[in-house]
């Protein structure tokens, strides 16, 4: 029974993360690697908002960390936070990763996984852009693939352009391609 409630809690917490879901997504009080506490009231001034929940040790959400510098240093319009709910990551071994990479954007530790169950991410990396109302219109991977110069279908940036441009994107939801994450039970 506790294992049904639990899939039922968890299906439930995902219609919100789901493009053109109406439901605006928002999150408080998430420590950083910088050692402050953070929530999506203090990115009021960005027109979209890119949330990448990823970890630390995912092959494949280790790949995106350079394409997520570039976006940021590339959009100054819209903001970019990745966000880890993975259990055997810290914020001292996600610091690590920050300062190896050169992370230029937020980094936050989501230990309660609230965050994750809220926009029904499944995967890492898994990305999801928010437009002005905070809605989300996009979520997925990032883009079609890898290597670089074989991808064709740029899904966060057409999203956020999309955005910008106060329309949908033609591409609201892909499969997220990476590692899978273990949710806690809800208690």
């Amino acid at each position: 029974m506790k294992a049904l409630l639990t899939s039922v809690a968890l299906l439930l917490a995902a219609a919100v993360g789901r493009a053109g879901d109406k439901t605006p997504v928002a999150w408080a009080d998430l420590p950083g690697i910088d050692g402050k506490t953070h929530s999506l009231a203090e990115l009021k001034d960005k027109a979209v908002v890119v949330v990448a929940i990823t970890r630390d040790r995912c092959p494949m959400a280790v790949r995106y960390f350079q394409k997520m510098n570039e976006f940021v240093a590339a959009e100054p319009a819209a903001a970019l936070v990745a966000v880890n709910l993975e259990e055997g990551d810290t914020l001292d071994t996600m610091g690590r990763v920050a300062r190896d990479r050169g992370f230029k954007f937020p980094y936050l530790r989501d230990a309660s996984q609230d965050l994750g169950r809220k926009l029904g991410a499944v995967g890492t990396p898994e990305f999801f852009v928010l437009n002005r109302a905070r809605e989300v219109i996009y979520r997925g991977a990032w883009d079609d693939g890898l290597p670089a110069g074989k991808v064709k279908g740029h899904y966060v940036e057409d999203a956020v352009k999309a955005a910008l441009a106060g329309k949908a994107p033609a591409v609201t939801e892909t499969k997220p391609i990476g590692c899978s994450i273990s949710y806690r039970d809800a208690r």
